[in-house]
């Protein structure tokens, strides 16, 4: 067997395409390390969406050349590839900055990567596969997936038509699509039998998400959810990242409906200012964001949100800085990802006149970031004291110690536990920090532990 190392940057749609780059090389041999000393191949799996994301993929790269050489002055061969965002983007341009890439592929084309691996080997140098291609990337990859522990990650939709004017993910993932429901539903049953309790359904868009269904219908992300739940052995549902626009009533109703659908939901603003909302091309305003946060809350009244929040967007003033905190103060977020705004080439917002000084910026997200730890404290500290099932699913940093995540997504650590990995436990929750919870078993449970596949 050769051996794979795969570095994954960014979001969970990334986490699952490394996954599955890995079970498509183990059909021609490579196993997967946990470190690039030993491999034969190592792949970077890139993402845009951060500042100078490039240049981090760039300077990884340099250490990475180093460490190339080194193996062929031993008589070693190893392959470089880079996927993702940062690859689709940059396409000619990584190959011609950085001369030890071999690979460069985009997030619609590594299901080639096999092809690739052998054009390689043919002596056709370096290859970059950018395109989108017309065939369905998941027609091409295996059946059978990695699992590690009980919880996965499931995409049903990728790309996105939106054009939020500071996003590059319509470049480089492309238009939206979404996959056909029976596919899903099969990929669903086999993660089922091995071993997995919980789904987290990924899209760009993932609300947006419009499939082919075996009866010859388009199926809806509520329709999906309904048939996902009645899966033997699956305990939960979870999906991300939604777009106001798409939160359908089938959608918001289903969070009443569907037990099995937790009650947590990314539900991304990034601004309570109309005049922001509108230059970033979100297509709704705050009322209506808020309105709509009601409606959810009136089906699921145990709803926590997070959300994405973009501070010092160009034009921004200190008005529209106040209409987020103002937003924020109104909905009460358990959780929330902020940033500060940098501009992504090619994207309409990077052009503006009106860029915000970083100082400037800076001082904006200070606040904002106060305002959210605040939020989630309370939030998390309100969980002392009561009752909630806890799914195990992977071992803590102390001995004997396991940790778990709440239906609300929180990291739950519990003692004298590792043996019921791959349960849902009653647990009683003792005390609460910013990030996580600590409990204990509410009683004594039955130590069989559903044996989880790694294969």
């Amino acid at each position: 067997m050769k051996k794979l190392f795969v570095k994954t940057y960014g979001c969970q749609m990334n986490v699952y395409d490394s996954a599955r780059m890995a079970d498509l090389l183990a059909g021609i041999g490579y196993a997967p390390v946990s470190a690039p000393d030993d491999a034969d191949m190592v792949i970077l799996n890139t993402c845009h969406i951060r500042e100078k994301a490039a240049e981090k993929v760039y300077s990884e790269l340099g250490k990475l050349k180093e460490l190339k050489q080194t193996k062929a002055r031993a008589g070693a061969h190893m392959l470089i590839a880079v996927a993702g965002c940062v690859a689709q983007a940059e396409g000619a341009e990584m190959i011609r900055r950085q001369s030890a890439v071999d690979i460069v592929v985009g997030p619609q084309s590594y299901h080639r990567l096999p092809e690739m691996i052998a054009r390689i080997a043919r002596g056709a140098g370096h290859v970059l596969e950018t395109d989108f291609p017309a065939e369905d990337k998941f027609d091409s990859l295996p059946e059978e997936r990695t699992t590690v522990g009980p919880a996965a990650f499931l995409t049903v939709q990728e790309g996105c038509d939106k054009f939020c004017t500071f996003c590059v993910v319509p470049y480089t993932r492309g238009p939206e699509y979404s996959r056909p429901a029976s596919q899903i539903v099969e990929e669903a049953r086999r993660l089922a039998d091995k071993g997995v309790r919980e789904i987290t359904l990924l899209g760009q868009n993932v609300n947006a998400y419009l499939g082919p269904g075996p009866d010859g219908e388009t199926w809806s992300l509520a329709r999906l959810l309904r048939v996902l739940a009645e899966i033997d052995g699956i305990k939960r549902l979870r999906y991300t990242t939604s777009h106001p626009r798409d939160m359908s009533d089938d959608l918001i109703d289903a969070h009443g409906e569907i037990e099995k659908l937790m009650p947590y939901l990314h539900l991304p603003v990034q601004s309570g200012s109309d005049r922001i909302l509108a230059a970033m091309n979100r297509q709704h305003s705050a009322r209506e964001y808020l309105d709509l946060v009601g409606r959810i809350r009136a089906v699921r009244p145990d709803l926590a949100l997070s959300s994405d929040f973009i501070v010092g967007f160009p034009g921004e003033t200190d008005k529209d800085f106040d209409a987020t905190l103002a937003l924020m103060r109104e909905v009460n977020y358990a959780a929330a990802f902020s940033f500060k705004y940098s501009p992504r080439p090619g994207t309409p917002a990077s052009a503006a006149v009106k860029q915000i000084p970083e100082n400037v910026k800076s001082e904006r997200l200070q606040i904002l970031q106060t305002l959210l730890l605040e939020q989630q404290m309370k939030f998390n500290r309100a969980c002392a004291g009561r009752d909630m099932k806890v799914l195990f699913d992977r071992p803590g940093r102390k001995p004997g110690q396991v940790l778990g995540r709440s239906p609300w997504l929180q990291p739950v650590h519990v003692e004298n536990a590792v043996d019921l990995i791959g349960q849902i436990c009653d647990v009683r929750i003792e005390s609460a920090s910013s990030n996580s919870l600590k409990g204990a078993l509410l009683h004594e449970t039955k130590r069989a532990p559903v044996q989880i596949a790694m294969h």
